[in-house]
This record gives C-alpha cells, structure tokens and sequence, in this order.
C-alpha cells in the first residue's frame, strides 16, 4: 500500500493551502515588524498607507473586536501589540492590499514611533534578571542530598543545547472568508484545528460554532503549526471580516523565521553521584528552558524534558527543577520530541562524564544502568513496563558489530595524527502520549454510501508523515475493503469537533482506535444485514476481500450495503477513543503520563578532521521499537527522517541572533539544514520485531514512531565526542551543542591542552 499522497508529492498535483483555487476577490497581508527587542509603542500612524492605491486596510490592535489573545495556556500573546514590543520582526501591524507586492510595499509608509527599553536576549540574561515565565516545575523522587553524600564518586558540570528551525517545506498559511450568514471559514496550515478554530473565535468574538476550520494537508509541521499557526489564521479571519473579501497570507522563508519560534535552547547543570561501577546513585539537575517572550508551550515542554532526563537509565534518588526563561526572543514552541531530546541530551551528557572519569567504556555504563526487573520505577512515579530495551541493545550490539569496530578504530586512532574516528551506542526510551491529559481523545465520521464506497473523517492532519495512508489501512482492515474504495477527506472542525492537535506521536494512536470504533459499529449494523440474507448467525460473518462470507457463501459488500440502505439502516457511525490509564499531578511533578514507552537504539560511526573540524558521518545502524506495524514502509520513513532531523539539530542547524535580538540565520543561505553529503554514508535501518505490549490496547499492537527516532541522532554527537577525545588524554570532553565544525574545532584544541 503506497503513502496516499505519493503521486501528487512526486507529480507536484498535490494542493496544498495557499495553492487552490480563491475568490475572485482575494487579498494579501505583510506585516509592520518592530526594529527593537523590547520597546515601548508610543504611537502608530497609517494614513499614508491607506491613502496607497490597493491597500484596503491596515489591522491594528484597535481593530480586534474579541480577544486580543492568540496564547494557548497563558493568556500573553497578544495577536497585535498595543503597548508594548517584545522581539525584534514582532509584527505591530498588517496591511491588506490587493497583492502581495503592494502589501510589502506599503508596509514603508506605516510610522511607527518608539521608546527603547532594556531587552533580556539569553538564557544567561534571564538568570542574571531573574525573568523567567511561571514558577519553577519540580520532579523529585528518594533522598537526593543525602545519597549525593554517601556517593563514592561526585560529579559537577553544565551542558547547553541550541535551538533549531522547523524549516518545513510549506511556511505558515493560512486564507478565511466570510459567507452572507457570517460563518467564518479558515482553511490553515495546522496541525491543531480546533484549536486554530477556538482561537479565531476569540479573536473575532464569537463562537466557535460559527467558525470553520479545515486542513487540506501540511508541506510539514514537526510542532511549528501545533501553536503558532493560530495566530496566522486569526490575522486572516480578522482582515475578512474588516474588509469583506477573502484574504490570505502565505509567508516568505526569511518572514517565517523571523516571526515563529523554534525548538527551546536548554541550559542543564547537574550533580549526580556514582560507584566505581558507574551506577547512578543519585542526580540534581536543574534546566532552563529559552521560553521566548511568550509562554506558548513551554511549560509541558519543560516538563516533557524534565521527565526525559532519565532517558532508559535508573535512579532511584532523582531531583529535577525545570524554569522557563523570560527572553525578548520570538516564542518558543513545540518541535518534535516536545523537550524530550533536549532532557535526554542532558542525561547522555552525564552518562558520558561518569565514563570517561572512571575511564570505563560508555556503552557499558550506559548498559549497566538501564531499568530492570526491580528497578523500573521512573523519578515521576510511573513503572517502566514491557521494558525490552536489553534485549534490543545486544541484538544490535551483535547485528552492528560493535565490538569489531571498537578495536578496528582504536587501531586508527593510534597510527593517524590529523583524523580521528570515534564510536558512540545510545539508547532510547520515549513516552507517548500528550503531557496534557485531556488531549489523549479522538474522533471520527465514516460514511458508507448505497454504491460500497466509503467517506472516512478524522481529527488528524496530514503533514507527509503518512497518517492518512495508516487510518485508510485501518478502516480497509476493519471493513474487509480495497483502500481504492475509501476516500480519505479533508481534516475539517464541522466534521470531527474537540479535536487534539496531531503531534506527540499519537496521531495513528487516537485516531485509528476512533476509525476503528465507527468501523466496528458499521460492521455490525452490516452483520444481522448478511446473515439474514445468506443464511447463518451475525457473528458467523466475515468480512475480508470486498465481500461479506457467512458459512460458505458470501456478497459482495456493496451488495450488503445496498440491502442496509434498503432495510433503513444507518450507514453512517461516528467514533471515539480516550486513552485509558493515563493521568498527571504537573504540581506534584508525580503520576502516569504516558500509556507506553517507545524504545531503540542506534549506533554511530564518525570521522573528523583535526585540522578544520569538520566531520563524516561514516555508518550508523538502528534498530527501533515500532510494536507491530501497520506500514513499514511509512514507519521506515520516519525512523530515517527523524534521525536526519535529530542530526541537523546535533550538529549543523546554528541560530544565531544579533546583539539586538535580530535573527541572522533567516534564509537557506545562512541556515544550513542537512543535506545528502550531511547523512550517513552507510545507514542501516531495522525494526524491531516483538509481538504487542501485553494488555495495552494500541491500536493492532503499533507503536507511534513520530518523534523517538530523532533521540537516536544523539549517538552522533555521542560519537564526534569519542572522536575529539582521541587528540588526547582529558578525561572531560566539553561539546558544543550545535556540533558545528568551529565547536568541534574548539573541542579538539581543548583536548590537546
């Protein structure tokens, strides 16, 4: 079964948001950005530009007749600023124009005046200021000080991670019109709409039940439309309803980097206690996370992180406080992994430092601290069952030849002066499900008309990742049907309401068990319909091959289907699913928040240049955790995808701002994302082959696979950092983080010191 959407991404026919068909009378939007980080508005003037030939209107926050508000947990993001700028490139204003061009250009004739004010531009700021967002988060478990103090061998250090750009293929989109009963229609690029919906209606001050959200498909989110294409879509429904018309916004590169946030740069600083072993005793971690000048999602992604710190290893005595710095920064948001890989990046870190001390090999203490029978309780209280992850790690610990290849580099480092090779094996083990309880919830609308064919609806988006090609496989299976004869529909609020957004790995989850529900209720509607007809009992009928078999004889399931609209029977069934289980105490830092863990393991093999710091990605061998699949193939995709991803954060994807604040990496120019030559010269992708988690009901024993592959891009660094260590003898090797061929450069010269 090929991805539903690989001709028209191969063929260029797919249509994505702001490519179909518009109004005859469609209007553009460009925004008014602020020079400064922070600074007061002292006022805004825009006659000159209205008075501009095809400029219709210019929005500012005046003109907002509901909520000035566009943030998601904490009511702080004004959608237009009236009183204050918080980063540089915030938009203070947006012109409507005829096009594109004249949008831009009148944008120059808005004068805005302003008073500049201190501007917080860092982590290192915010700890200075002491501005942060919300009070500290706290997970704590055992007795952290006094086992700290029993410890035989005691450890300190720091670690910084940067953050990294969405970069998806689409940027943010979104167009709304208004029709002559004033339902509001956003058609955006998100991958929340129904969150998208409420806050449209927010903004506009209405209900939500007058507006509709719909999503064709996404040329990408990886968490930057999960939030942030919210305010995109009010922009738009608010410039419809000023003007009259139809309007839309499509971003250029450079305008969506400058205006969304990226993944959260990370500060950790630790203390964590050992034996001569290398088994952790106890730990103290505080991280803070870049939140950017709004809260947005930052508080579960700390959290995600703080809960991630543990990655696959036990510690019984465990403190992690988490703060979210107050930056004058755009916003950080949601990116796949959620805070998971910047907490697990923390806890390799560690790992690492307690090897190279008692000079003992990396893999083997990370081996020698994974949960196990008897200790498999996680720091926030949730058990670590169906842990298999000792069994994956030898099976790829043999299938890699890792020790072969340990001794083959060794004997390369020893007789080569200016390249050094290294060799790294992490670990993964990821929670699935969402931070927040409440969104664990799906639902879905099949339709089966008179002629067997099938409308099938849910509440998840299609970003490329392959969702509707699995709910189409979900559905043929459960219904007994070719795919060719079910029609995946567009992702649409008036269809399926109260939707979760699709992210934390748990689009297939949710939505495939609510696809399943309203399958299985129209299966046996069907039933009784067959039986009666064939002869023999409802339970006797099978469906399976485009027919319906009871006993020995069998219809075809357009026949049982003619024969049920005939007996005036429901062809239409609606699904639902919650995700049992699961529940969080987020005060208490303490409960169950994820119905499983995902694990893997990935072993990575480098070159670097001693000389300029540049490295090769030689080899890297996965094996990864996916339950039983429902498409391989998708699956194997996103297993590499998300690795590659993993890897440009670890290692070439630098943001770089400005002393004012301005982001200087804003183009494909300055923002090197990985290319052919960055990837494994030899990759090697398998999955892990197991049976379904004992009395967990995932949905045909699948597992989500969306974000933990990008975590096993944290052997790469692991790797560069065995390389860098053998131009010497330190015991500590201190890592940038990204993995640039200056910070690898820096590391070397450390080294050699």
């Amino acid at each position: 079964m090929t991805h539903e959407s690989a001709r028209g991404h191969v063929t260029g026919s797919a249509v994505f948001t702001d490519e179909q068909a518009m109004p005859a009378r469609f209007l553009r939007l460009y925004p008014v950005q602020s020079p400064h980080a922070h600074a007061r508005i002292l006022a805004i003037d825009r006659r000159a530009a209205l008075a501009s030939p095809g400029v219709h209107a210019v929005l500012l926050a005046d003109d907002i007749p509901g909520e000035n508000n566009t943030g998601p947990i904490v009511h702080d993001e004004p959608l237009l600023p009236s009183d204050v700028v918080s980063h540089v490139g915030q938009a203070v204003a947006w012109v409507v124009a005829d096009n594109h061009v004249i949008a831009q250009s009148a944008t120059r004739l808005v004068h805005v005046a302003y008073e500049p004010l201190p501007a917080c531009l860092s982590i290192d700021d915010a700890l200075t200021q002491e501005s942060f967002h919300l009070r500290p988060a706290r997970v704590e478990s055992g007795e952290v000080d006094a086992a700290l103090a029993r410890a035989p061998h005691r450890l300190r250090g720091e670690v910084r991670c940067g953050g990294q750009d969405h970069f998806y293929l689409e940027t943010q989109a979104s167009w709304a019109t208004i029709d002559g009963e004033g339902i509001v229609e956003v058609t955006s690029s998100t991958q929340h709409p129904s969150e998208t919906q409420a806050i449209v209606a927010h903004v506009l001050g209405i209900p939500s039940h007058r507006v509709v959200c719909r999503c064709l498909r996404m040329g990408g989110g990886f968490g930057g439309k999960e939030t942030q294409a919210n305010a995109f879509a009010a922009i738009a429904a608010l410039a419809a309803k000023v003007t009259g018309y139809a309007v839309g916004i499509q971003l250029p590169r450079s305008l969506d980097m400058q205006l969304t946030g990226k993944r959260h740069p990370f500060l950790g600083r630790f203390e964590v206690g050992c034996d001569a072993d290398g088994k952790l005793l106890a730990l103290d971690v505080d991280m803070v996370a870049d939140g950017g000048w709004s809260c947005d999602l930052s508080p579960p992604v700390l959290m995600r992180a703080m809960v991630h710190v543990d990655n696959a290893y036990v510690c019984a005595n465990t403190r992690v406080v988490g703060r979210i710095a107050r930056t004058h920064l755009p916003s950080n948001t949601a990116f796949r992994g959620f805070g998971g890989p910047q907490g697990m990046l923390i806890g390799e870190e560690i790992l690492d430092r307690i090897a190279r001390h008692l000079r003992l090999p990396p893999d083997v203490v990370r081996e020698r601290n994974f949960y196990r029978p008897g200790f498999e309780t996680t720091h926030y209280g949730q058990p670590v069952v169906d842990n298999h992850l000792p069994e994956l790690w030898a099976q790829l610990k043999h299938s890699s030849a890792y020790a072969q290849r340990r001794t083959e580099i060794d004997a390369f480092n020893a007789n080569s002066q200016t390249r050094k090779r290294g060799l790294a094996m992490t670990p993964v083990k990821f929670g699935i499900s969402f931070n927040k309880t409440e969104y664990n919830q799906a639902g879905a609308l099949v339709l089966i008309y008179q002629d067997g064919s099938i409308q099938l609806n849910h509440g998840g988006t299609e970003m490329g990742q392959g969702l509707h090609t699995k709910m189409i496989a979900v559905a043929a299976r459960v219904l007994g049907v070719n795919r060719r004869h079910i029609q995946i529909m567009t992702t649409r609020t008036d269809k399926v309401p109260n939707t979760s957004a699709t992210a934390a790995s748990s689009g297939a989850d949710l939505n495939g068990q609510a696809i399943k529900a309203a399958c299985e209720t129209l299966r046996q509607r069907l039933a009784p319909v067959a039986a009666a007809m064939l002869g023999g009992a409802a339970d006797e009928a099978r469906f399976e091959d485009d027919r319906v078999t009871v006993r020995d004889t069998s219809l075809s399931f357009a026949e049982v289907v003619q024969a049920a609209y005939r007996s005036r029977i429901s062809l239409a069934a609606t699904g639902y699913y919650r995700t049992p289980v699961i529940h969080w105490d987020a005060v208490a830092g303490r409960g169950h928040p994820f119905y499983y863990f995902a694990f893997g393991a990935a072993v990575s093999e480098v070159e670097i240049c001693g000389y300029t710091g540049v490295h090769q990605l030689r080899r890297v061998d996965i094996l990864h955790d996916v339950g039983t699949s429902i498409h391989e193939g998708i699956d194997r995709g996103q297993i590499e995808g998300g690795f590659v991803q993993g890897l440009g954060w670890l290692t070439c994807e630098e943001l770089r701002f400005a002393a004012n604040g301005r982001l200087l990496t804003d183009a494909p120019s300055t923002y090197k994302i990985p290319t052919t030559s960055d990837v494994p010269i030899d990759f090697r992708v398998d999955l892990y082959e197991r049976s379904a988690p004992p009395g967990t009901d995932v949905i045909f024993g699948s597992k989500g696979v969306g974000e933990p592959p990008l975590m096993l891009a944290l052997s790469v660094r692991e790797a560069l950092r065995d390389a860098v260590a053998a131009f010497g003898t330190a015991r500590e090797i201190a890592l940038d983080s990204p993995a640039t061929p200056e910070a690898i450069l820096r590391a070397i010269e450390r080294v050699r010191e």
